[in-house]
C-alpha cells in the first residue's frame, strides 16, 4: 500500500516528470526484493513486482479514461486527454528504462546473469534471427513491424481481459530494452578501458548517453504505440463493466477506441521506419 499510495492519476497529470521518479522507486525496489527473496526466479519476479506496484495507479488511470470518452462530447478533447495520460506513462517507463539498465550495469556480472536471464535470452533469440537471414532493409522493416504489431495485440488483450494488464506487457519491454541497452553501455566501456586503460565518470555519461539515444530514437514511439494500444483495450474492457455499450454511448467509445487503434498502428509503421532507416545511420 505504501508504494500504491506515492501518486494519483490527477496529480500525475499535473506534473508528469514526477512519475519518472516513481518508475525508478518501483522498479529499484523489485530488483532488490527480487534478489533477496526470489533469485531464482529474479528475472521475471523483477517484473512482476514493478507490475504490482503499478497496477492500481493504472487502473485509476484507465477507468478515468472510459469516464471522459463517456462524459467528453468532442473528440478532440477526449485524445487531448488521453495525450495527457499517455505523457505521464511515458515518463515511467522511462523510470523503468533508467532504473534497469543502471542497475544491470553497476551490479556484479554473476547478479546481472540471474536478474535479467530471460531478458538475455529474449535479445539472443532476436539478435541471432536477424543476423542469421541475410534480407533487405524492407524485409527486416516488415519482420520488426509484425513483431510489434503482435506486442500491440497482446497489449490491447491484456489490457481488455485484465483492464490494466496492458502494464505487464510494456514492463516486461521495458526491462528488455534495459538489458540490451546495459549490455551496449558495458560494451563500450570495455572498448574505452581497452584503448585508453581505464573508464571514468566521463565514459559511464557517455556510452549511457549514446545508448540511449539508439534505443530512444525508435523505442519511444513504439513504446507510446503500445501504451495507446493498452489505452484502447482498458476502455473496452471498462466500458463493458459499466455497461456503457448498452446505451446511447456505444458509438461514442467505439469511434474512440477504433482511433486510438489506428493511431497506434500509425505510430508503429514510424517506428519500424526509424528502427530500419534511421537509426543504422547513427549506430
Amino acid at each position: 500500500m505504501a508504494l500504491e499510495s506515492i501518486i494519483t492519476p490527477k496529480r500525475a497529470e499535473g506534473a508528469p516528470w514526477k512519475m519518472f521518479f516513481v518508475g525508478v522507486l518501483y522498479s529499484t525496489f523489485a530488483v532488490f526484493l527480487s534478489i533477496w527473496i526470489f533469485k531464482a526466479y529474479a528475472s521475471i519476479i523483477m517484473v512482476l513486482l514493478t507490475v504490482i506496484a503499478s497496477v492500481p495507479l493504472m487502473y485509476s488511470t484507465m477507468k478515468s479514461q472510459e469516464k471522459i470518452v463517456v462524459k467528453f462530447k468532442d473528440e478532440k478533447a477526449i485524445l487531448k486527454r488521453h495525450g495527457e495520460v499517455l505523457k505521464y506513462l511515458l515518463f515511467l517507463f522511462g523510470g523503468f528504462v533508467v532504473s534497469y539498465s543502471f542497475w544491470f550495469i553497476v551490479l556484479p556480472s554473476t547478479t546481472v546473469q540471474f536478474l535479467f536471464s530471460s531478458q538475455i535470452e529474449t535479445i539472443s533469440a532476436i539478435n541471432s534471427k536477424i543476423v542469421g537471414e541475410a534480407i533487405s532493409s524492407s524485409a527486416i522493416f516488415l519482420q520488426i513491424f509484425l513483431n510489434n504489431f503482435k506486442v500491440l495485440l497482446f497489449a490491447i488483450f491484456f489490457a481488455f481481459f485484465y483492464g490494466a494488464g496492458a502494464i505487464f506487457i510494456l514492463t516486461w519491454n521495458a526491462s528488455v530494452i534495459s538489458a540490451a541497452l546495459g549490455g551496449f553501455v558495458k560494451d563500450k566501456l570495455a572498448v574505452y578501458a581497452a584503448s585508453i586503460g581505464a573508464t571514468g565518470v566521463f565514459q559511464y555519461f557517455q556510452s549511457y548517453s549514446l545508448g540511449f539515444l539508439r534505443y530512444s530514437i525508435h523505442g519511444i514511439p513504439e513504446i507510446a504505440a503500445y501504451f495507446i494500444g493498452g489505452l484502447a483495450g482498458s476502455i473496452i474492457s471498462f466500458a463493458v463493466i459499466n455497461r456503457d455499450l448498452e446505451g446511447s454511448h456505444y458509438k461514442k467509445i467505439m469511434v474512440d477506441v477504433i482511433q486510438l487503434t489506428l493511431i497506434a498502428i500509425a505510430v508503429l509503421i514510424i517506428a519500424a521506419l526509424l528502427e530500419v532507416y534511421v537509426t543504422p545511420i547513427f549506430f
